[in-house]
């Protein structure tokens, strides 16, 4: 694996998670991922991944541009910088009720990548520029 290689993974992720395609979306991922969920706990296993990516396609509907993908030389290594465009469609639990608000909100992530799979995914984002966002009337 090489950065090249790298930098074409994290596009399949990101062109499948934009197409709503969870299948590829998955199985770009090793059985043993680890979730590190922005300002939140850590996540382990595919099974896992696979129940969180229910929740969020139920309560948010997601597009992310402006996408600068970088990678180390040796490919082991890679961080995605990105604007998430969404739309709150369904009460998430112990946030602001959803009424169809529009947000759109920078944020990155980083990448292990391990037998040309991702085996971690590190998201982060404002969860309080969030919360005002999708609080205002």
């Amino acid at each position: 694996m090489n950065q090249q290689d790298s930098i074409k993974l994290v596009e399949q992720y990101y062109a499948a998670f934009n197409g709503g395609d969870m299948d590829t979306f998955l199985n770009l991922l090793t059985d043993d991922v680890i979730h590190d969920i922005n300002q939140g706990r850590r996540e382990i296993g595919k099974d896992a991944f696979t129940q969180f990516m229910a929740c969020m396609n139920n309560n948010y509907k997601e597009q992310l541009v402006d996408m600068v993908i970088m990678a180390t030389e040796n490919g082991k290594r890679a961080a995605a910088e990105f604007v998430v465009l969404g739309e709150y469609i369904k009460t998430d639990e112990g946030l602001p009720a959803a009424q169809g608000q529009k947000y759109r909100l920078p944020a990155g992530a980083f990448f292990e990548i391990r037998d040309n799979k991702v085996a971690r995914i590190t998201n982060y984002y404002n969860l309080q520029d969030w919360i005002a966002q999708v609080s205002e009337s």
